[in-house]
């Protein structure tokens, strides 16, 4: 049976992911994904409206990490037991709810309440991403996945300054009516356009969770992988999460400009493409390093210029930007390259490290920004980065002894 199902996926895969398909699942993978930022860049103006104190408006944005890092671990495990599309198509349902949710609530715990749940329920990019990794031949699948992964990032990116400009035209409670209409139309174009994938697996959901800690325990690469990427996530989430609380108060941008701003770190999004590439022709490793490399410097980068303002903000953001989703591609196409049976599973692993990663640089982004300004900042930002650098080599002097 086993081998009649890798026939019949290595056949799908041929015939069905063809590029117009691999496109249609990057702008559901990036439309998706937005949901977990729409709120970073307004949660100066979220806060007063639902009684919540400016201090703790940071924990909007980490709670929707954390509830997606919980999808991660409960939900996305599933698309190894489960027909892939209409658990997809469940989980935009639910996060089409949950948007509306937001959008009308009124207190601090209510809306917090649904910031988690948002989280939780937008997991479904990363069951079309191990998705198309099991459809794609061999040869292509890190250019696959890249290719994917960017639009990933560009809905990451685009998330903000489309939020900024949203909320300052109708309001913040726009920006979440927008994305509830988004996942209406995402929850169409997979029901019509996704490919069916049953998998082979049958077990129970409990032994299908325990099966995680095993899959954790056997590859020090998973491992490995995961821990760097959360502290260059974390880095990214610290920058994100202050980089626009430094443009209103010490550059005097408004919501129109910081979206803008927003827009320069988009350009990183070719990182994803060339980390796949980079990957499918043996050179994940010198890729990696430089990637390791490249984000405390970026952070160096943005300290003030004396005379130029945000331009040294801006270099940091997409110098940054191309380092994180550099690394995380080269990561993902070592990790799906364990198991190719497990890819959700490992994927899921990969994913919740790198989301509890921004978690921590969110939470604690906000009153690090307010007791010891931009310095602060930069020397945390940098150290997280440095500190994987320092394992990755670590390891790689370790696995040559």
């Amino acid at each position: 049976m086993n081998a009649f199902a890798n026939s019949s996926a290595t056949k799908l895969g041929q015939e069905s992911l063809s590029r117009g398909l691999v496109l249609l699942f990057a702008i559901c993978c990036g439309a998706i994904v937005a949901n977990l930022y729409y709120a970073q860049p307004i949660i100066g103006l979220i806060a007063p409206s639902i009684g919540m104190r400016p201090e703790g408006a940071g924990l909007i944005v980490s709670l929707t990490q954390i509830g997606y890092a919980l999808g991660l671990l409960l939900l996305v495990p599933l698309a190894d037991l489960l027909e892939n599309r209409r658990l997809m198509l469940l989980t935009t349902a639910a996060a089409l709810v949950c948007l509306l949710g937001a959008g009308l609530a009124s207190s601090p715990g209510l809306f917090l309440a649904l910031s988690l749940l948002v989280g939780l329920s937008s997991v479904t990019v990363q069951m079309l991403i191990p998705l198309a990794a099991h459809l794609a031949p061999e040869q292509t699948r890190g250019r696959v996945v890249g290719n994917i992964m960017s639009g990933l990032l560009l809905g990451i990116l685009l998330a903000r300054p489309a939020a900024s400009l949203i909320a300052g035209q109708f309001g913040w409670r726009a920006v979440f009516f927008v994305a509830a209409a988004m996942m209406a139309g995402i929850a169409m174009v997979v029901a019509v356009t996704i490919p069916r994938h049953e998998p082979a697996r049958r077990t129970s959901y409990g032994r299908l969770l325990a099966s995680l800690l095993d899959l954790l325990r056997r590859y020090s690469t998973l491992r490995r992988r995961a821990l760097h990427q959360s502290l260059m996530f974390a880095s990214f989430s610290l920058f994100w999460t202050v980089a626009p609380l430094e443009l209103a108060r010490h550059q005097g941008l408004d919501q129109g400009e910081i979206a803008l701003f927003a827009l320069v770190g988009a350009i990183g999004a070719i990182a994803a493409p060339i980390a796949g590439r980079l990957a499918d022709a043996g050179h994940t490793r010198p890729a990696s390093v430089a990637a390791l490399i490249l984000a405390p410097l970026a952070f160096i980068a943005s300290l003030p210029i004396p005379g130029a303002g945000w331009v040294g903000l801006a270099i940091c953001a997409l110098l940054l930007d191309f380092a994180v989703q550099l690394n995380m591609v080269l990561g993902q196409r070592a990790v799906y390259a364990l198991e190719p049976g497990s890819r959700a599973r490992l994927n899921a692993l990969y994913m919740t490290g790198i989301f509890l990663g921004g978690a921590l640089g969110s939470a604690i982004a906000s009153p690090l920004y307010e007791s010891v300004g931009w310095h602060g900042v930069v020397v945390l930002g940098a150290a997280l980065p440095g500190l994987a650098l320092i394992g990755f080599l670590h390891a790689e002097r370790r696995s040559r002894a």
